[in-house]
Order: C-alpha cells, then structure tokens, then sequence
C-alpha cells in the first residue's frame, strides 16, 4: 500500500511540482491550500507525513503544525517545512510546535524525497 503524503502550500504550482515529484517515487498525495484545508482534510484519514509551507493564509504552517500535533491521531506524524524562510528563529519556532525537517526553497527534487525517505514510518 502507498504512503500518503499531504502537501500543504498555497501555491498551486509548487503543490503541483511536489506532488508530481512525490508520486514518481510511489507516494499518495493529498494536497491542501493553507493550514485551515489541511486540518479540514485529515478527518481521520492515514497520512504518512506532511510537507508544508510556513508563509500561508487563513492559518500559517506553524499554526497547524501546532494544531495538527493535538490530534492524537497526528501527534507522531513527520513534518517537513517546505519554505522560502531559513532564519534560525523561524527555523526554531518550527521545531518547537513539531517540524522534524526544513527545507527551503527552491529545493530539489530528490533533496526533499530524501528527507521524506528518512521520516517516513515503515
């Protein structure tokens, strides 16, 4: 059975690059616009892992990080922040509401499915 992997980032087109990158290596893909669509996706479905965007509107990437970790079912969910922002302190703020990975963009391809690979639950 496929991981699914929810990418969430206001940009049509980088869903779009990640998702095409992401399912020629065998992944699921859901994809969601901003934080607020991300959580009203998840209704208990299986997600692997989460990429997303910090810089979005309606709820930024932190926020739901921060929301998606309450949920007992996404708690031990890997997240990677997918962004153009590389400050330490963003990069901590990050960390602390439970990103496992940052990587900033423009990013390659297979850069991003490494850390996918890494996080990725067996």
């Amino acid at each position: 059975m496929a991981k699914n992997i929810m990418v969430v980032d206001d940009s049509a087109s980088l869903r779009q690059v990640v998702a095409i990158a992401l399912k020629g290596a065998g992944y699921d893909v859901t994809e969601a616009c901003d934080g607020k669509d991300a959580l009203s996706k998840l209704n208990g479905q299986k997600v692997h892992l989460v990429i997303s965007d910090v810089n979005m509107p309606n709820m930024d990437g932190i926020t739901f990080v921060k929301e998606l970790k309450k949920n007992p079912s996404y708690k031990f969910t890997p997240v990677i922040m997918l962004t153009t922002e590389s400050q330490e302190g963003k990069k901590k703020e990050g960390q602390a509401a439970g990103a496992r990975a940052w990587v900033v963009k423009p990013f390659k391809p297979e850069q991003m499915l490494s850390a996918v690979a890494k996080l990725i639950m067996p």
